[in-house]
């Protein structure tokens, strides 16, 4: 019983913060109301779970970071090559700032856990730019701090690509990918 009862609660909170990042990102002051609505439950089952607004805005910033880190992990980024681990992180990290675009582009709730998490995303991306410029990818003297931040930038707007909506193949993730990392290395320059 116990067991089942566990399975419920979760599938319960998993579906209270898919519905919150679809509501949220229609209406950025939706009511938690609106949420239970959009999650098919009832506004008590939703208050059961989360106390309120902020502690549903809190979740749902835990929640993202959480995916953001386990699609960097599962695209295993030891694994192979710098290249080719930039791509396969760049794809998946694309994914799901897809599914989470409400959460992972406003500035939600910044618990000490989503915090410690942002410091974890951080971390393996630092590690990848430093393979990346152990590998040749970058130059030996490249700022990685600052080529952290533009590759950060190129995944925002590559997701936010205007006309996006319109044409769902500009948001492939493997093509995605390949314009950031592109960009990343090469610039918009003349090629060599």
């Amino acid at each position: 019983m116990g067991r089942a009862l566990r399975a419920d609660a979760e599938r319960s909170v998993r579906a209270i913060l898919e519905a919150a990042e679809q509501v949220f990102a229609q209406d950025a002051g939706a009511s938690m109301e609106q949420v239970a609505e959009a999650a098919g439950l009832t506004r008590i089952t939703v208050h059961r779970r989360f106390a309120n607004r902020q502690a549903l805005l809190e979740a749902l910033a835990v929640s993202a970071k959480q995916q953001l880190i386990d699609a960097i992990e599962e695209a295993r980024p030891d694994a192979a090559p710098a290249l080719v681990a930039l791509h396969r992180v760049t794809a998946n990290v694309l994914r799901v700032k897809n599914t989470w675009r409400f959460t992972l582009s406003h500035a939600t709730a910044h618990t000490p856990a989503a915090a410690a998490l942002w410091g974890e995303i951080n971390t393996h991306t630092v590690d990848l730019m430093n393979r990346a410029q152990r590998e040749g990818l970058l130059a030996p003297d490249a700022d990685l701090e600052w080529t952290r931040q533009v590759y950060y930038a190129l995944l925002s707007e590559a997701i936010n690509r205007p006309g996006a909506e319109q044409d769902p193949a500009a948001q492939d993730p493997d093509a995605l990918a390949t314009l950031v990392i592109d960009t990343l290395l090469h610039g918009a320059g003349p090629r060599g």
